[in-house]
């Protein structure tokens, strides 16, 4: 609904009062509509910090260690079931990951962690060469290497093979160098979580600085240079959610699908070796509702932004919620009947029809996002 702006609502006053001859009083005070809203978002903040981003991250890291402890198995034991055991880690460390894209702010970016886990594409042309000529793969020696030949990508290769016709690798064609490697990675990786989850409850700089955690709940106070208000914080929040439903609608998705089935590109799918890319996709979209929910699936419901949202229109709360979950409901449906991966979807006539249509679910939301709840900051009268 328009609402009238000052000048119009004066205009239309001073014209009654003409038609009506005017009173002469000066109690002629024009009121304009007040469309600010209140909440106090202390127990919102406190709440996403400790019970979604530091959970997400701690879960990070718990899994981070399962991983290299997997792996450490699988190199003492070459077996198909370790082999299996080392997948299905990297899997449940990948799920708290993609969920966490959210919320990616803070230290995963200062302390450069985001590239160090997580750089796509795969250098595979370094990564073969590393292969050939390198032995006793050692942990700081792997992290002055660059990003693409490190991470969750290069642990995936290794793990699932290339994916081209399937995700599954027989222990036969894993050699002793890329168990070692794999090793290697794993601890690298065990290493950054742990400094990401420490970096939020203990110092942000891994030195005498604060935790972030406690930056995000106490905005405005002496010596945090990073928010200025509670303002700022939601901002940030609401920000890192339109940010990832971008990424993963007008990227991860539309970039490999391409304009047509003949220009589709499975080379730029991201998780393709181990063909858990809509597993990511839907996982990033659970990462938002978590933020606007205030839990990670399965918690205890507690405030999220949907209670900011709804202190300001509460229709607007409900259908924001609705396309959250369309959305992840949609990626999902591309795997279709037969659990066909994203790789072979793009490729596919009736996959792509459910590729299109999870893309437009995206755009939803985005728009959505951009449009209605991040104006509701300069409505806030906090």
């Amino acid at each position: 609904m328009k609402q009238l702006t000052y000048s119009a609502i004066a205009l239309a006053l001073i014209s009654t009062l003409a038609a009506c001859g005017g009173s002469g009083s000066d109690d002629s005070t024009v009121v304009v509509p007040d469309n600010r809203f209140s909440f106090v978002a202390t127990e919102m903040i406190t709440n996403l910090n400790d019970e979604v981003i530091v959970s997400g991250y701690s879960a990070l890291a718990n899994r981070g260690e399962a991983l290299y402890q997997a792996t450490q198995t699988l190199v003492a034991s070459p077996s198909q079931a370790n082999l299996v055991a080392a997948q299905d880690a990297w899997k449940a460390a990948r799920q708290p990951w993609e969920q966490g894209e959210s919320h990616i702010f803070g230290p995963v970016d200062s302390l450069g962690i985001d590239p160090h886990l997580d750089s796509w594409p795969l250098n595979t042309t370094d990564l073969k060469t590393v292969l050939a000529t390198t032995s006793g793969f050692d942990a700081e020696t792997i992290k002055g290497w660059n990003d693409d030949v490190q991470g969750f990508h290069t642990m995936g290769f290794l793990l699932f093979g290339d994916g081209i016709a399937d995700n599954s690798k027989d222990i036969g064609q894993m050699t002793a160098s890329e168990r070692d490697y794999l090793m290697g990675l794993a601890e690298v990786f065990r290493d950054y979580t742990k400094i990401l989850a420490n970096a939020w409850t203990v110092s942000h700089d891994g030195q005498t600085g604060l935790a972030y955690g406690e930056l995000v709940k106490n905005p405005g106070v002496a010596g945090n240079t990073f928010y200025s208000s509670q303002v700022g914080v939601v901002e940030e929040l609401v920000n890192g959610m339109i940010g990832i439903v971008d990424e993963v609608g007008n990227g991860k998705i539309a970039d490999p699908f391409g304009t047509s089935i003949d220009t589709a590109d499975t080379s730029k799918v991201e998780s393709q070796y181990s063909w858990n890319s809509l597993t990511d996709f839907s996982d990033n979209i659970i990462g938002v509702r978590n933020i606007y929910q205030g839990e990670l699936t399965g918690e205890a419901d507690k405030q999220g932004l949907v209670d900011f949202v709804k202190a300001a229109d509460s229709v607007l709360a409900t259908r924001i919620s609705s396309e959250i979950d369309d959305a992840i409901i949609q990626i999902r449906a591309i795997a279709g009947t037969n659990n066909m991966p994203f790789r072979q979807a793009i490729k596919d006539t009736e996959g792509r029809d459910r590729v299109q249509k999870a893309i437009d679910a995206l755009s939803k939301l985005q728009a959505s996002l951009e449009n209605d709840l991040l104006p509701l900051l300069k409505k806030w009268a906090v």
